[in-house]
């Protein structure tokens, strides 16, 4: 078996997608972890359903590419603290549905445009162009790594 060379985290894209995604959860997570008290998991979970309330929590994960007891560990805080509720599907007996509550869609609301904005400050000097590119680029990156995560 041939050997690789050295691994250099700095140019590994895997590392290099890890930093970046930290350093903008955290910039993002000044915006609700100490107002609101939310993690990033919670905050995660609850922008999902804000976007699109009446998902379960397979749904949530999917979605969010987090791992299903990352999600069950935020849905069991957001439940206990009124901000979403589950309830039994209509279609599915066996499926549990979450929705924001009142309470959780009036975070949601407070929350959201600040994140846009901190988006744009954060997008600020970037050409619409390369925007569009870096989101085609991470979209298929995703969409391959699901495909050989099937493999």
């Amino acid at each position: 078996m041939a050997k690789l060379g050295t691994l250099h985290l700095d140019d590994y894209l895997p590392y290099r997608l890890s930093v970046a995604s930290n350093q903008v959860s955290r910039l993002i997570a000044k915006l609700y972890q100490d107002r609101f008290g939310l993690s990033i998991w919670q905050w995660r979970v609850l922008a999902i359903l804000g976007a699109q309330n009446g998902l379960t929590a397979g749904e949530v994960a999917t979605r969010s590419a987090m791992d299903k007891m990352a999600v069950s560990r935020a849905v069991s805080a957001l439940l206990a603290r009124g901000l979403v509720v589950r309830k039994a599907s209509d279609t599915d007996g066996r499926a549990r549905i979450l929705s924001l509550t009142g309470t959780g869609a009036g975070i949601y609301d407070e929350i959201a445009p600040l994140a846009q904005e901190q988006e744009a400050h954060l997008l600020a000097g970037f050409s619409a162009e390369d925007i569009k590119t870096a989101t085609r680029f991470l979209r298929a990156l995703e969409g391959r790594a699901a495909s050989l995560a099937e493999d």
